[in-house]
């Protein structure tokens, strides 16, 4: 009876500690989140809204910018080309500031409110220069115009990086905010995380389709200063949404730099450096008993980068935890920062190794967009598709990618390998850039084609004669690895990070993003300029007809193919982050590390 009374008893303890989320987040008032009341799907559909409303108005500007820069701004295409990636590259890399600031200093949900209202005055200010009489770009028809007026190009590039400043804070915080809702330390709710991110991608790709096909078709048929309208008016009315969400959230409160710790291990270690290692790990500095509302879980020890391990040694052997805790963190520093520091420099070459997959997606909305305008893109005798909308295939294929992964790949996997994820994270990455491979392969193909068509009829229409669906593969396959590299990305890096820079972690995927469309500029100049000086034609023309964009192609499917070889030496041999699960001593985490790197 009293066993049974006792069970009971612990089963009612148990039940009513699961009520509470102790993750270290917090509800609105800064209380202990209710589980039921916070938090997961009712809280992250919120957040998955303005991501959609985000990326219909990025996707609806990103896709159309160089037939912008092209038919009104009168730009030659390579010049265009290197603008549009400009503008992508500081939008995808000012993520890394704005990630930084939300992690540091703003918390998640204000970086998310502040850098919204910032998107939404470069909407505002992108549509003014349409409709206001002195900001417009002629003062007379545009067919009549052969260059915009300076104040036009001023206050329109002002606009467009604005809203790269906007997304610099909105889309690391927003991500990150999301798969804040869901508690690690809740079985339930860990495996929901896990279908987060397949989901946050879904509602991605329907902003995106809705960007590249109804916002360009009023650009293309309308003006672009009502599409200007619309994507203005939905921020807006999104950006209610999310404040109207409040009271589900879980929120993180912000515990100042998270990099000052990892400096602080590296000067310690170095003030140590003529320390021998203790034999036993056990004898390194860790707290036993981390407060339970620090966002910081306690990690295992490894083995690798050993001499950062000597920011742990305690030198006062004598009573260590007492001397630990009297000495400056700039002297001594717990196992669990030195292994943080660990997981950042094991994730540089990864992040190294795919920037060729951002390289070839960059090609995506800059040569494969400008491609359509010479095609036939005429469905019966009446309706022209809009260049852009022929993006809206990547989306569809994103879609079927993470639908197949998430319903039936991921499902069978579970059951086959008995483990929550399936395949592990590196494994997902490796699969998509199998796929960008494939993507220039056929976009080399196919333009070789085209310009056999425009050799064959130099007089007459040249390629309009072809279809613009010979491009539907390209699109269809790069959004098949987007579905598989990309998604793999974003868990990636909001995992692998320490817990305290998961905004940044955000923000390292998308700079994958963003340095992949500085490198394809670079590489624009370099390839221009080799084929230029080598008395042969060059690969970038006046136009695409005077172009060689087949052999830049074949050029970016080497590059990815030689990386992807490396990548895979470097996934075999990493180790994924090993988190303290129970309360187990640093020494006896080997079983712990085998079901990580089985999982993960």
């Amino acid at each position: 009876m009293e066993v049974e009374r006792e069970k009971k008893t612990r089963a009612v303890d148990h039940e009513e500690a699961d009520k509470w989320v102790r993750d270290s987040s917090v509800d609105h008032k800064g209380r202990v989140p209710l589980r039921s009341a916070t938090g997961a799907w009712k809280a992250s559909l919120f957040i998955i809204a303005i991501e959609f409303s985000e990326r219909l108005s990025y996707f609806g500007i990103a896709t159309s910018l160089i037939i912008y820069l092209t038919r009104v701004m009168h730009q030659d295409l390579k010049t265009a080309a290197r603008s549009v990636n400009y503008w992508a590259g500081v939008t995808t890399l000012m993520p890394l500031l704005g990630g930084f600031l939300a992690d540091a200093y703003l918390g998640r949900y204000y970086a998310v409110f502040l850098s919204s209202i910032v998107y939404l005055l470069g909407l505002i200010l992108l549509t003014l220069t349409w409709f206001v009489p002195s900001m417009k770009a002629c003062a007379d028809d545009l067919t009549e115009c052969h260059e915009p007026r300076k104040v036009h190009q001023v206050f329109f590039f002002l606009a467009i990086y604005l809203i790269s400043l906007g997304t610099g804070g909105h889309k690391p915080s927003l991500e990150s905010f999301g798969a804040d809702q869901f508690d690690d330390d809740h079985s339930d709710e860990r495996r929901q995380k896990m279908s987060y991110f397949n989901w946050w991608n879904f509602g991605l790709c329907c902003g995106l389709l809705l960007g590249v096909t109804l916002i360009v078709y009023v650009q293309d048929h309308v003006s672009w200063g009502a599409a200007d309208v619309t994507l203005t008016v939905v921020m807006a009315l999104s950006l209610v949404v999310f404040v109207v969400g409040r009271p589900f959230y879980r929120y993180r409160v912000p515990t100042g730099s998270p990099l000052t710790p990892m400096l602080q291990v590296v000067v310690a270690a170095i003030r140590k450096r003529n320390l021998p290692l203790p034999s036993d790990p056990a004898h390194l500095y860790e707290v036993a008993h981390p407060s339970t509302m620090t966002q910081t879980r306690p990690l295992c020890h490894t083995d690798n980068i050993k001499f950062l391990d000597k920011a742990a040694i305690v030198e006062n052997r004598g009573n260590p935890n007492s001397a630990a805790q009297k000495q400056s963190p700039w002297r001594l520093s717990t196992v669990t920062r030195v292994e943080e520091l660990k997981l950042l420099l094991n994730m540089i070459p990864i992040w190294l190794t795919t920037l060729p997959f951002g390289l070839t997606v960059a090609q995506a909305s800059t040569f494969f967009i400008k491609q359509c305008t010479v095609l036939d893109r005429k469905i019966g005798n009446s309706f022209l598709i809009p260049p852009a909308s022929i993006f809206a295939l990547t989306a569809v294929g994103m879609i079927v990618s993470v639908t197949f992964y998430e319903k039936l790949l991921v499902p069978v996997l579970r059951r086959v390998k008995g483990n929550e994820r399936g395949i592990k994270i590196l494994q997902r990455i490796g699969i998509g850039m199998l796929f960008s491979i494939a993507t220039m392969v056929v976009a080399a193909l196919v333009e070789r084609k085209r310009l056999a068509v425009v050799h064959d009829n130099p007089a007459g229409e040249g390629s309009l004669s072809m279809s613009v669906f010979w491009l539907a593969p390209q699109f269809v396959i790069i959004g098949i690895g987007d579905g598989f590299t990309l998604v793999g990305l974003q868990e990636y890096f909001y995992e692998q990070v320490p817990d305290s820079m998961r905004s940044l972690g955000i923000a390292f995927y998308l700079s994958v993003i963003g340095a992949g469309n500085f490198i394809s500029s670079v590489l624009i100049t370099a390839v221009d300029r080799i084929t230029e000086r080598s008395g042969g034609q060059s690969w970038f023309g006046k136009d695409l007809n005077g172009s060689r964009l087949d052999n830049y192609y074949w050029l970016m499917a080497a590059i990815t193919a030689v990386n992807l070889v490396v990548y895979v030496v470097l996934a075999r041999r990493y180790k994924y982050k090993n988190v303290q699960r129970s309360n187990i001593a640093v020494a006896n985490c080997q079983e712990e590390d085998e079901w990580v790197n089985s999982v993960a």
